[in-house]
């Protein structure tokens, strides 16, 4: 019971961009370029309380009484179970139709939740699968007529209608490389070509496999490979910012370095840029031991919280919220608030802490270069 009430509470958090806290990127100092910054926790947290208080929220059940849970958020808003009795819900997707699309990873199905009068009727369970027999698959995206599917080693594809059926399967990226980081995550740009990020088989380790650690790029079809962007320990989410075509992207940065060292990542990512992993730390491309050479780094956009973990991350397009949340990017982590104090990291490594984003959820008012 307890795993499907934080399932559930996953699902809504995620897709439906209810927030348990917000941090907007005016409390925050930008540098020189207008876009990189590493925010200082505790002051960002301050300014967040400060500018958008959250208020205790009553979590609603399936059936819309009070659960006896509550979340913080920020006045106005309010949340409720939609969905309860998935293993490993990762990502989704709402299709034309209005129904929300969701990959299981541990079930390995897809499950579409049918839209009713515009909205997802709750469910205590998941609805029939429309894929199964997938290999963990963490993601889902719609392109095209097509629904495509994140597996471990594969990219696959099938016709899809809202209101029908999916068609065969089309294994369109095949032989991904398997072991450490599981989750293949697909976005599609502005000019149709398709992104995949694929995670490191390690924490720190140089990679045999120039797929690792990187965002590849490719046709619709899964031809026309190339390596995009690389030195992204585990690029987790990807999101394309309307109005401006650009890619961002959530990463998990390198372990057992300090409580709060090194940042994960929010950040802009561009073709042939070199983000520093595994031989480089961010967010200013710190030798990870001596004699690496860290010239030609790419600094992250946003630098957050060390080992928060974040993973979905959607700009908001929506008619719902007020006014002032137009275009903002909202994103989720698995929660490390607050801060924590800071250790040293082993000899030799990054030499000084790094601040970054405290609250496990955040929103954030990107502005394009």
């Amino acid at each position: 019971m307890q795993r499907a009430f934080w399932t559930a509470l996953r699902l809504v958090l995620a897709q439906a961009l209810l927030l348990t806290a917000a941090t907007p990127a005016r409390a925050q100092q930008a540098d020189s370029s207008g876009l990189q910054f590493v925010a200082d926790n505790v002051a960002t947290a301050n300014a967040a309380a400060r500018l958008a208080p959250l208020l205790s929220q009553p979590l609603a059940g399936l059936d819309g009484a009070e659960s006896g849970r509550a979340v913080g958020l920020p006045g106005g808003f309010s949340i409720a179970q939609v969905a309860v009795g998935l293993q490993s819900p990762r990502f989704m997707a709402f299709d034309d139709g209005g129904n929300l699309l969701v990959a299981d990873a541990k079930a390995g199905e897809v499950y579409r939740y049918p839209a009713a009068g515009g909205s997802i009727a709750p469910s205590d369970q998941p609805p029939a699968a429309i894929v199964s027999g997938l290999e963990a698959p963490s993601n889902v995206a719609l392109h095209d007529g097509y629904l495509y599917i994140g597996e471990t080693r594969t990219i696959s594809r099938y016709a899809y209608n809202a209101g029908g059926g999916v068609g065969q399967r089309e294994a369109i990226v095949p032989n991904l490389p398997r072991g450490g980081h599981s989750t293949r995550t697909v976005a599609f740009g502005p000019d149709g070509r398709m992104f995949v990020s694929v995670g490191s088989s390690c924490n720190i380790c140089d990679e045999s496999d120039e797929r690792r650690a990187a965002i590849l790029r490719l046709a619709p079809d899964g031809a026309g490979y190339e390596r995009f962007a690389f030195g992204l320990r585990n690029a987790v989410g990807l999101a394309i910012q309307p109005g401006t075509g650009l890619l961002w992207a959530t990463v998990n940065e390198r372990d057992n370095q300090g409580n709060e060292i090194p940042p994960d990542l929010l950040t802009i990512v561009g073709q042939g840029q070199n983000f520093g992993w595994p031989g480089c730390q961010p967010p200013d491309a710190t030798p990870q031991e001596p004699g690496r050479e860290c010239s030609g780094i790419t600094p992250p956009t946003v630098g957050l919280q060390a080992h928060g973990a974040p993973l979905g991350l959607a700009f908001y397009t929506g008619q719902q919220f007020p006014a002032e949340y137009a275009n903002d990017l909202f994103g989720t982590s698995t929660a490390r608030c607050p801060p924590t104090p800071w250790t040293s990291p082993p000899a030799g490594k990054h030499p000084t802490p790094t601040a970054g984003v405290a609250p496990p959820a955040w929103s954030s008012r990107p502005t394009a270069a």
